[in-house]
Formats: structure tokens, sequence, C-alpha cells
């Protein structure tokens, strides 16, 4: 399958923007992902938030979140606490969040949730997404869940042994509290990034899978 590359200025590098409703899901959706760009390109700056979270949560989250990124030396880090499962009923403090972001930051790349994510606050961090963002390549990462909600994915992300070791290292050493839920443990973590490297024939075996809706070559 022929890949591609991103033009990316070497003066500068790449600006990336990671958003999550919860603390966990950019290192589940697309925490590989992130992994390679970094090995990959020069990265310029990246802003990492996350909209919903308690006390433990955000201290978990700071921790996987700048084990991720700890090459970089450019990196903004925002834990918000708005409250797990609420998101629609506080639209407008979310958007005002996003309009404040708009502002201060213009990435080359957002990654974000898949929208026909069933999880009322993912529907709504990539709705809003969508909305403040619209001159933007924007990469939409799934969420394995009780929902059943995957679809078929158009962008695969190739990933190596090595780069699925460390996204679930990182995942399952920093998010302590989830151990023991039926949604995060290593055989999860392992069958999606081999189905994904399944379905577009990852030398590797593995891969994680996006969803890119506009985009120009």
């Amino acid at each position: 399958m022929l890949g591609t590359k991103f033009a990316v200025s070497q003066k500068k590098g790449l600006d990336l923007l990671c958003l999550g409703a919860h603390c966990d899901d950019i290192e589940i959706g697309c925490g590989g992902t992130i992994l390679k760009l970094i090995e990959e390109y020069k990265i310029n700056q990246v802003k990492w938030i996350v909209f919903s979270s308690n006390k433990t949560r955000k201290e978990e989250a700071l921790v996987s979140a700048r084990q991720f990124l700890t090459s970089l030396k450019s990196v903004d880090i925002q834990i918000l606490d708005f409250k797990d499962g609420y998101l629609p009923a506080v639209w407008s403090r979310v958007k005002d969040e996003f309009e404040k972001l708009k502002k201060d930051f213009n990435p080359d790349i957002i990654f974000t949730h898949y929208r026909n994510d069933l999880h009322q606050d993912h529907r709504v961090i990539n709705e809003l997404t969508w909305n403040t963002y619209r001159n933007h390549l924007i990469f939409e990462y799934e969420i394995p869940k009780y929902d059943g909600d995957w679809g078929n994915p158009n962008l695969f992300v190739p990933l190596d042994e090595r780069e699925v070791n460390r996204k679930q290292e990182i995942i399952l050493n920093s998010f302590t509290s989830q151990l023991g839920k039926q949604w995060l443990d290593e055989t999860l973590l392992t069958s999606v990034v081999r189905l994904r490297g399944i379905e577009c024939a990852s030398k590797s075996n593995f891969a994680e899978a996006l969803y890119c809706r506009k985009m120009t070559i």
C-alpha cells in the first residue's frame, strides 16, 4: 500500500493538538501514532487538552501525558475539571474553552474523537473540534468500549512492536485507578492494534486506525 509523508519545515516542525474528553482517551485512541510522529518528525509544539477529570484521574493523566511527550521541549498539558458524562449539559462552557484555544494556537494536525462515537462526551468534543477548526487537518481516533460503535476507518498508522509496547506500558502504569475494569487491560490494547494491523497489511502486524474526512494532497 502506498503511504504518505507530511511536508514539514525542518526549521519549524509540526504543531500538534491532541483533544480528549477523558483522561485516557488520547493515549488509548492515538498514543502509538503520537509516539511515531515524535520519532519520525520534528515536533515544534504539542497542546494536550483533556476536558473531564477528578483529582485522581488528573494526577494519572499528567503522569501519562508527560511520558508520551517526554522528549519534547514545548508542551502544554491541560487537564480540565468538567464532570465525566456531563459535557453535553455544559456545551457552552466547553465551547468557550475551544474559542480560547483557537485564539492561541494554529495546529498542523488535530487529533480528536471519532464523529460516530456513541459516548455523549466524545461526540461533544468531535462536534466542537469541527465547529472551531474549519481549515485544518483533523484525524479522528477510536475508543473500544461497551457501545460497539466502531466503524470502517480510512487511515492507518502502522506501528512497530516497540511503539505498541511503549504505549501499553505508559497506559497501564499511569492509569492505575482504572485497572481491573473491563475496558482497560493489556489484552484489549493489543487486540485493537493487531486487528487494525491486519486491515492495512502492516508488516509489523500492528497499526492504529484513524478517520480523515477532509485532506488535500
